[in-house]
């Protein structure tokens, strides 16, 4: 052999060291920003790594944490797989979620959290190829301490608007109470052991009507330019649409938007904050109090939320059925412009709805019909928003005012039907999404 040909010989060897010890890093590296190995279930996660992309986080999902829920003080969700189940009003390349121990009295430990778009409605199976491990800070596992929460860093996953997604959390420790938002009107899973990454969802047979621990889904949207907040109780919530059919009035609202995004419609996300049997100015016992006030959870659940463009406001009815002797016509006018100041700070649009009949149901009475009135003259007047959507007399009875059009009522005659809510989404101006900050506060 020549000197020569030995020295190329040796620079071939030399170059296959490189190219391999090359490949051993990048696979060892690829597992350790999250590789497939540490998820159960037959079909692991991808990778979390999200790269440098464009476009707007807006919110495509949240729910505002009500309480702790019964029966879970000491254990929590300890050593079991909690599944939510969500559905998007806005698509994105990126998601991020937030996680909430609000009501915990004890440190939150998650282990693993995955995002997957569902394989179809209303189903705990991942559709393929879309089960993506979440990361915080960086790391698998997250420690949320007593009444705080938790943003997830972004994953690279395409989320389609107006589907289904799952969201998954797996805890092995006991960390009760469960943080959680009661009246989902959608149902959710949970399933024995670390399941967080299975994409069949057959271990799935536990089913729960409630949101656990997760209360919001952002996307880096590549459509939408703005999120709108949903703030109300529970005609805002849902209380009676039918589970699973995504009928709330926001949804409507949400599908309303998308349809006329090219019409001219602002491309707006919608999220709903509504929580059902709340009261724009008296909170609930306890600390943190459950079913807090719409005038203290307005900061977190409204100015938090991502790109907000927007928000409309339905309350006041609680108050009425409540505390009738505590309320009346000034106070909760008064605390509703409280609420617009807030908003006009951070320079969102307020449109206010007037409050709907409620004769027939178990806390009507003349007295409080007539402070209703009073207040949706007020509204009407527009002495309190930037703009008015007029649910009252969109949903009434015309031969009598006082009461639900019984098509639009759902038979306890205070929340709507289906075709009601419906209703409350069609008679909304979608031009007032955009109009300038104009109301006398």
């Amino acid at each position: 052999m020549t000197k020569r040909r030995g020295y190329a010989l040796l620079a071939g060897i030399v170059a296959m060291v490189v190219v391999v010890s090359a490949a051993i890093y990048v696979g060892v590296a690829a597992d350790e920003r999250g590789g497939q190995s540490n998820l159960a279930g037959p079909r692991s996660p991808r990778g979390t790594a999200a790269p440098a992309s464009t476009g707007i986080w807006v919110g495509a999902w949240s729910a505002s944490p009500a309480g702790a829920e019964p029966g879970t003080g000491t254990n929590g969700m300890a050593g079991r797989s909690v599944r939510n189940i969500i559905h998007t009003s806005a698509s994105g390349t990126s998601a991020r979620i937030t996680l909430s121990n609000l009501y915990g009295r004890q440190r939150l430990a998650i282990t693993h959290a995955t995002i997957a778009v569902a394989a179809t409605a209303n189903s705990a199976a991942a559709a393929a190829g879309t089960m993506t491990r979440l990361t915080f800070g960086g790391n698998t596992s997250v420690v949320i301490p007593p009444g705080q929460q938790v943003l997830s860093d972004a994953v690279t996953v395409r989320i389609p608007s107006d589907s289904d997604v799952l969201v998954t959390t797996f805890s092995p420790t006991r960390s009760g109470p469960v943080t959680f938002h009661p009246h989902a009107r959608q149902i959710s899973y949970a399933a024995e052991g670390d399941l967080s990454g299975e994409v069949s969802g057959v271990s799935y047979t536990e089913e729960t009507r409630y949101w656990r621990y997760l209360t919001a889904v952002d996307v880096l949207s590549d459509e939408s330019v703005g999120t709108i907040v949903a703030l109300g109780d529970s005609l805002t919530d849902g209380g009676t649409a039918t589970v699973g059919a995504n009928h709330r009035y926001p949804d409507y609202l949400s599908e309303r938007l998308r349809a006329a995004a090219d019409d001219g419609a602002p491309r707006y996300s919608v999220v709903n904050q509504g929580m059902g049997g709340n009261q724009l100015l008296t909170s609930r016992s306890g600390s943190p109090a459950e079913n807090p006030s719409a005038l203290s959870r307005f900061g977190r659940d409204v100015l938090g939320r991502p790109n907000v463009k927007a928000v409309v406001i339905d309350l006041g009815i609680n108050d009425l059925l409540r505390n009738p002797n505590k309320v009346n016509a000034r106070t909760i006018t008064a605390g509703l412009r409280t609420l617009v100041r807030q908003a006009h700070a951070h320079q969102l649009v307020v449109i206010g709805a007037t409050l709907m009949p409620f004769q027939r149901s178990g806390g009507y009475s003349d007295p409080r019909e007539a402070v209703r009135q009073a207040i949706n003259a007020e509204i009407r007047a527009g002495k309190v928003f930037d703009a008015v959507v007029d649910f009252d007399e969109a949903l009434q009875d015309p031969y009598d005012p006082r009461r639900l059009r019984p098509d639009y009522d759902s038979g306890d005659h205070l929340h709507p039907s289906d075709k009601g809510y419906k209703r409350m989404a069609e008679v909304f101006d979608l031009g007032s999404l955009t109009q300038s900050v104009t109301a006398t506060t």
